[in-house]
């Protein structure tokens, strides 16, 4: 029996730089983190015995005597593609999914990580990363940028940089201390609405060139908030102000990204104390990150007393294997 783990994501700047789209032409570049919410992926060679072939349980059972015949499309393609048949497989996680925090690419890292380690097959966390991309822009052939697959794959608080030749991963280069500080000062709320991220990125997709200035903007701040976490002597409030800024520039982007409900929820925690915050993932629902000073944490979960706060901690490991027996 093979058990992956691998973590969530949240995007802090770039969102949108990272389709090939923008970034073959523009370049791109994100500031993101996993953290400890997770999604497990188990998986084991199914016995001859059952009087169907692979057992596949997510949201949904499936029992199918072919791979053509598997509903989700991400398990049916990378099960075709590494030619795996007689598969048990069981998918559950810390979060649902449809929260904007990268859970269906981080069930694609987990999967294929899973599955390689069946087959005897050992990959690094670029190679899962890319692989995790074929799968869910080539094989899937659903729309959307490649920074969740990255992240799901190497863990850890990075700046992941994007060109027409590829990418590179660099973890920021600040202290466990002000690290700390900075998640001790951020909030999440999930706000109870729900959407497939790849139906919002079709309509950001068609207006990546209508765009142009907003993103490149947006890239630019990636920059912005290097500087700020990485310079002892800046306060980190600013990192919050420049969340309102992309967040600010990021609803500009699509009608679709945000809606009348998330913009009273995001007023409700500005007015209560917040500094900055932004809509997690595509857009249309999902996850309220905020970052709020300590002293203001109080009246800003009053506030939004009625959303679900997710409790988190940053983690650096990504994707692995939990267990192989």
């Amino acid at each position: 029996m093979i058990i992956s783990r691998t973590p969530v994501r949240m995007s802090f700047f770039g969102g949108g730089t990272d389709f090939p789209e923008f970034f073959n032409e523009y370049s791109g570049a994100v500031i993101s983190t996993t953290f400890d919410k997770y999604c497990h992926v188990n998986v084991r060679h199914l016995p001859e015995l059952f009087d169907y072939k692979s057992y596949l349980a997510y949201a949904q059972i499936e029992k199918v005597n072919s791979v053509e015949e598997i509903k989700h499309p991400a398990i049916r393609n990378a099960m075709k593609w590494l030619n795996l048949e007689r598969i048990a497989l069981n998918y559950d996680a810390d979060l649902p999914s449809k929260t904007g925090l990268g859970t269906s690419s981080a069930f694609s890292v987990g999967l294929l990580n899973a599955f390689y380690t069946m087959q005897g097959v050992s990959k690094t966390k670029r190679e899962l990363a890319d692989d995790a991309i074929y799968l869910e822009r080539i094989l899937c052939e659903e729309d959307g940028g490649i920074q969740d697959q990255i992240a799901a794959s190497f863990g850890g608080f990075n700046r992941i940089d994007f060109s027409r030749e590829g990418y590179t991963v660099k973890p920021v280069d600040f202290s466990d201390e002000r690290k700390n500080e900075l998640n001790d000062n951020l909030l999440l709320f999930f706000t109870g609405l729900s959407r497939f991220s790849f139906q919002i990125q079709k309509t950001t997709k068609k207006m990546l060139g209508k765009r142009t200035s907003e993103l490149i903007k947006i890239r630019d701040m990636v920059d912005i908030a290097e500087k700020i976490l990485t310079d002892e002597n800046r306060s980190l409030d600013e990192f919050g102000a420049l969340l309102n800024e992309t967040w600010q520039l990021k609803r500009s982007i699509s009608s679709e990204i945000s809606t009348d409900a998330i913009d009273s929820v995001y007023i409700k925690a500005m007015n209560a104390g917040a500094l900055g915050g932004k809509l997690l993932g595509a857009g249309g629902g999902g996850c309220l990150l905020f970052y709020v000073p300590r002293e203001k944490q109080e009246s800003v979960r009053n506030a939004l007393s009625d959303l679900h706060e997710v409790k988190f901690r940053f983690e650096n490991e990504g994707t692995k294997i939990i267990s192989n027996y």
